[in-house]
């Protein structure tokens, strides 16, 4: 038996179910504040990632997939959405004296080490903005987020972890005054910060593990050397995030992996998961457009790992997702026909009602045994009896009440309860 490839994985449907409910609602807070959608290619040009995401990150040195296509073409699959998206508004010219705001969702793909809540291919929904050159839009994002956390009901699960990188300029100066530090105590850092200090030292600021978490306490502060306009774009956000009612934990070693990001960066981490706490990550990358090739322009994002926040939701809320059958249809055999166009009936005018007819035969019994398992609220019978007085009977699985009535009655009927429960909820 051929079996999957190690760090992809399948999604069966009972978890499909709890996806789509998650990602529905995500897209739905997104389209509430009127971000708009984009779609993505999964492969680009290697020369891509290299130059937005960072010749010396993690990313590109060690985890993409990348082939040469027959062209001989250096390809990779996308291991983030940030730099496609960059370059889709770029090359049709949706950045040139305009604003944007956008989201993306679909599968990346990195080679790390496979576990619980991290896979080669994951999933992501990104949010980006650009034009927009104040900390305004910064909050806008971070208040995005929180309301997606607070629509799925995992608002007291996460946590809004924030710091500010500062200009260009002032990363740089803060860079090499940690390599001066960090030099003459190489011995003592751990193999990953070693190689680091070298090609990304600032992500040395990230590292778990303990002996070089202590070296760090001595170490100089980013805050530091970030320039007073950056602090006062930091402050302001502050400011408003107060405002706006979100508990904010200020972390001077949060600096995200990737070279493109300036001033503001965040997380939102939950303990609710062990190692895999983070749930979504962004900040600014004002720089990102020019080095791409494109015209100066200021620019913010996040990306949400789907993978993670299904399995948060799921940790939070352990009761299963909406049953996958609302209406399970169940007739005789001379009521073939009836049934079929009782079930279109049913999905023509219950906009969203999910009817399952039955297949296979069987009688009623044991038709209405597939029915209870199926999960679906309702049942419909319609057998000689039915057929004859061109009607169906309804039976409320949740209750074991039934009724016959008219096809139009019926589908009243399962319309009135459906609204009176909406309304509860």
């Amino acid at each position: 038996m051929v079996q999957a490839v190690r760090g992809m994985r399948d999604v069966l449907p009972l978890e499909a179910r709890r996806w789509q409910t998650v990602e529905h609602t995500v897209l739905r807070v997104l389209r509430a504040f009127a971000y708009e959608e984009i779609h993505l290619p999964l492969l680009e040009f290697t020369e891509l990632f290299a130059r937005g995401v960072g010749e010396a990150t993690d990313i590109v040195e060690k985890e993409m997939y990348t082939l040469a296509d027959r062209d001989g073409d250096s390809l990779s699959l996308r291991p983030e959405g940030t730099a496609s998206c960059v370059r889709a508004l770029s090359e049709h010219g949706l950045l040139y004296n305009q604003t944007q705001r956008v989201f993306y969702s679909g599968p990346m793909f990195r080679y790390e080490k496979p576990q619980k809540g991290r896979y080669r291919q994951f999933y992501q929904i990104g949010a980006e903005a650009f034009g927009f050159a104040g900390p305004d839009i910064d909050a806008e994002l971070i208040l995005l987020a929180h309301a997606c956390w607070q629509a799925l009901g995992l608002r007291d699960h996460v946590r809004l972890e924030l710091n500010t990188l500062g200009a260009s300029s002032a990363r740089q100066a803060y860079r090499e005054a940690l390599v001066a530090y960090l030099m003459p105590r190489a011995s003592d850092l751990d193999s990953d910060s070693r190689r680091r200090l070298q090609t990304n030292p600032l992500r040395i600021l990230d590292s778990k593990v303990e002996k070089t978490r202590a070296l760090l306490e001595e170490a100089p502060r980013l805050s530091e050397y970030v320039d007073a306009d950056s602090q006062a774009h930091f402050s302001r956000l502050l400011e408003m995030l107060e405002e706006a009612g979100v508990d904010v934990r200020l972390n001077p070693n949060l600096v995200r992996g990737l070279d493109y990001y300036t001033h503001t960066v965040f997380e939102w981490v939950t303990d609710d998961l062990g190692a895999q706490g983070t749930v979504c990550a962004g900040g600014r990358y004002d720089g990102l457009v020019a080095q791409l090739g494109g015209r100066a322009t200021p620019a913010a994002g996040f990306a949400m790992g789907i993978d993670r926040v299904v399995l948060l939701h799921e940790t939070v809320h352990q009761q299963q997702p909406r049953a996958a059958v609302d209406l399970y249809v169940c007739y005789s055999v001379e009521a073939l026909s009836a049934a079929g166009h009782f079930s279109e009936a049913a999905r023509r005018e219950l906009g969203g009602l999910r009817v399952r007819q039955h297949m296979g035969g069987g009688n009623f019994k044991k038709q209405l045994k597939r029915a209870d398992a199926s999960g679906a609220r309702w049942a419909a019978l319609i057998g000689e009896n039915e057929l004859a007085a061109n009607a169906v009977t309804l039976k409320d699985l949740k209750s074991g009440q039934q009724e016959t009535l008219s096809e139009s009655a019926a589908l009243e009927r399962i319309r009135s309860v459906d609204r009176s429960h909406e309304q509860e909820r």
